[in-house]
């Protein structure tokens, strides 16, 4: 399985893939929403999309809004992992069609119970 993996932050980028990579997953990178539109569109499709919220050019829920609008990713599973805490933030994140929500700082075992709730466990 692949994961794209958007986040401005290099570092948290790296500590996200070493995780996902744990759990089974192959893993690809973006550093902003439009980077990772791109990616989706070159292909080939990520069976996950791990989304920070705050990136310059394209934040986490305008890509979100983005990918939603379009029917060929339609299922496509977008977890929206991020610093926003608020509880209105988090509505309007799974408002705006996120799938699950993960708030940093968070553990591998956090993401492997979202992936449970999203039916994608591995490893």
């Amino acid at each position: 399985m692949r994961v794209l993996i958007v986040d401005d932050s290099r570092a948290i980028r790296l500590m996200v893939g070493r995780i996902m990579a744990e759990l089974g997953f192959d893993t690809v990178e973006a550093a902003d929403g439009q980077a990772a539109l791109a990616q989706l569109a070159a292909g080939p499709r990520p069976d996950l999309v791990l989304v920070d919220w705050n990136m310059p050019v394209m934040n986490g829920l305008e890509f979100v809004q983005a990918v939603r609008a379009m029917p060929e990713h339609a299922a496509l599973p977008l977890v929206m992992v991020t610093t926003e805490t608020e509880m209105s933030q988090v509505v309007r994140a799974l408002e705006a069609g996120a799938n699950e929500y993960v708030m940093k700082p968070f553990t591998r075992d956090v993401i492997r119970e979202k992936l449970g709730l999203l039916a994608l466990a591995q490893g």
